[in-house]
């Protein structure tokens, strides 16, 4: 079974375009390797937190900052598709 990754925001935030850009990121470069990508608005104010299958592989608050999209493509194709090329983002 294909992974979910789920985007946990803070809507307070206005973090939901952020969120709806990096899922739209994410769709066009993992389209074959994914079952859905999820947006989901947090309980809790600051909340960034980006997850595959609910594992958490980005927090906002923990790193300090947002991800970059390079870095992120990078994050999740290390777990759903390890073989995968990113092109030119898998170089650094």
């Amino acid at each position: 079974m294909k992974p979910t990754i789920s985007i946990e925001y803070c809507p307070k935030c206005g973090w939901l375009l952020r969120a709806a850009y990096m899922a739209q990121e994410i769709l066009t470069t993992f389209s074959d390797d994914l079952k859905s990508v999820t947006l989901q608005p947090a309980l809790v104010s600051g909340t960034y937190t980006i997850s595959i299958d609910e594992k958490v592989i980005f927090d906002r608050k923990t790193m300090g900052r947002f991800p970059e999209i390079k870095e992120l493509k990078q994050l999740i194709r290390d777990i759903v598709n390890p073989d995968k090329s990113l092109g030119h983002s898998d170089k650094k």
